[in-house]
């Protein structure tokens, strides 16, 4: 058991402190890219891939990702030990910064496949899928085994509960909880209802923190905005004094991605990546970046490029700004398909102004 959190020796801060959330067609190769020109600390995430997908189908090609992404950790979806043992070691094969596993996933889909949510029923075979990563990777430090979980299912609302999954679970070596706020209802809710109906209860969080001084705890759901996560990592945020070790946000990054060009000073304390840093810079390395990806896959048999499925994670850079609007009507017509990003993006701005 470790006696203190995990703590980064470039920053003297938890490496978890800001995270974005793996989020479904949505956290692609492209959108952390995109993501890593606002923050170079943000910890990033892949979408969620199942066991079945990289040992069976053979489906190595989700593996794939860009160096500039660091730190980056893959999240699995599984409930098969030997299964999730072989993907770990593929992750650190590939060079990944993390392995995280799947416990808070409600979809029916997840659940038809016996992992996601419905795993916090059962403690010890997921102390058994994290056992058997941290023995496939060597107990390797620069590969935590990782579990992102909810803190209760359906009508369970005691703090019992998700204090001795954690607790179980931390038994075998697991030290970072990532821990969203809310009950996960396996049965009359959709992904999208399960996000905003079971009520937040920030203070479960608070309370693992207090248990579990020692390990890692993250929390995730219900921040829209930085205030909302500095708060959280604050001394005096929780019980005693204790603040938390870390934030995960997943929409209000996607949707209003500009609130992390202000992470790495505001929550890691770091100097800005770049004190230069705009909106139309970014986009202009986004376009260069786009247009690199679209000339480097031209020809593949397996799925070419296209401007569309890279920009798409940009639309939210404008969000509050005059002619954002404009701008994001024209970065959104498809009649454009067979022009470079760069010409898009000088269009755009035509159409902007």
């Amino acid at each position: 058991m470790s006696a203190s959190p995990l703590i980064d020796a470039a920053t003297g801060l938890s490496p978890w402190r800001a995270c974005v959330a793996p989020m479904l067609d949505w956290t692609d190769t492209h959108c952390r890219y995109f993501h890593r020109q606002l923050s170079q600390h943000a910890r990033l995430y892949t979408e969620m891939l199942t066991t079945g997908a990289l040992v069976h189908g053979k489906m190595m090609r989700f593996l794939d990702y860009n160096e500039q992404e660091h730190p980056v950790a893959l999240q699995l979806g599984g409930s098969e030990p030997a299964d999730l043992a072989i993907c770990a070691k593929l992750a650190q094969e590939r060079g990944y910064d993390e392995v995280n596993l799947n416990c808070g996933c409600p979809s029916e889909r997840v659940q038809r496949g016996a992992f996601g949510a419905c795993l916090m029923n059962e403690a010890t075979l997921v102390a058994d899928c994290v056992k058997a990563m941290i023995d496939a990777t060597g107990g390797d430090a620069k590969v935590p085994i990782t579990v992102k979980h909810r803190i209760g299912i359906d009508k369970i609302e005691s703090y019992d509960f998700v204090r001795d999954f954690v607790g179980t679970v931390a038994d075998v070596g697991c030290q970072v909880f990532i821990v969203h706020a809310r009950n996960a209802w396996l049965k009359g809710l959709s992904p999208k209802e399960n996000r905003e109906i079971p009520p937040l209860r920030y203070e479960f969080v608070h309370q693992l923190k207090r248990d579990f001084p020692h390990l890692t705890i993250v929390l995730n759901g219900g921040l829209a905005d930085n205030a909302q996560c500095l708060a959280q990592l604050q001394p005096g945020a929780v019980f005693d004094g204790v603040a938390l070790d870390g934030v995960m946000v997943g929409r209000a990054a996607y949707h209003t991605p500009w609130m992390m060009a202000e992470w790495d000073e505001l929550l890691f304390n770091q100097a800005p990546r770049d004190a230069a840093l705009t909106r139309e810079a970014v986009e202009a390395a986004m376009a260069a970046y786009t247009d690199a990806q679209v000339a480097r896959t031209k020809g593949w048999a397996h799925g070419e490029v296209r401007w569309q499925q890279v920009m798409r994670h940009v639309l939210g850079l404008y969000h509050g700004i005059n002619g954002a609007r404009r701008w994001r009507q024209v970065w959104s017509d498809h009649t454009l398909k067979d022009l470079t990003a760069a010409e898009v993006m000088a269009l755009a701005h035509q159409r902007q102004g």
